[in-house]
């Protein structure tokens, strides 16, 4: 007999470096579910990853047990690492503030393609980018 959902929550989480401290705990504790259960699956199937920023989608039932789904990084973070900065520009419009090529758009659309809303690779690559321009970095062929 399948489980009854009893609702969702989505978190933000660095791969291989969750704890108990916000936002997992209040997350949990407020749902009565088992945090430290999550922090130890969450930590062993994110080490590879280690420091990447990972959304996490957890589906939580009546009888407290939980699932959890790790998402790809987000793409301003990975355009952040491909174009080797630490922010992006306060200003895009005006400012811009590295470079990204074509082909690195591709490959961030290749890892990102199971969370976009699109069906072809030459859409996935147009989303991002248009997330480096708001950023402000530029993209060169």
């Amino acid at each position: 007999m399948a489980k009854k959902v009893a609702g969702t929550f989505k978190l933000q989480l660095k791969a291989g470096e969750a704890t108990m401290a916000p936002p997992v705990g209040p997350a949990f504790g407020q749902r009565g579910l088992a945090g430290m259960e999550f922090v130890k699956q969450f930590n062993a199937k994110t080490a590879k990853q280690q420091g990447t920023i990972l959304p996490v989608v957890v589906t939580y039932y009546t009888d407290k047990s939980f699932t959890f789904i790790i998402k790809s990084p987000p793409a301003p973070v990975l355009l952040l690492k491909a174009a080797g900065l630490q922010k992006g520009s306060a200003e895009p419009n005006k400012t811009k503030v590295g470079k990204v090529t074509v082909a690195q758009c591709e490959e961030i659309a290749k890892i990102k393609m199971d969370d976009l809303n699109c069906t072809s690779i030459e859409s996935a690559i147009s989303m991002i980018k248009g997330t480096a321009r708001s950023m402000g970095i530029n993209v060169v062929e």
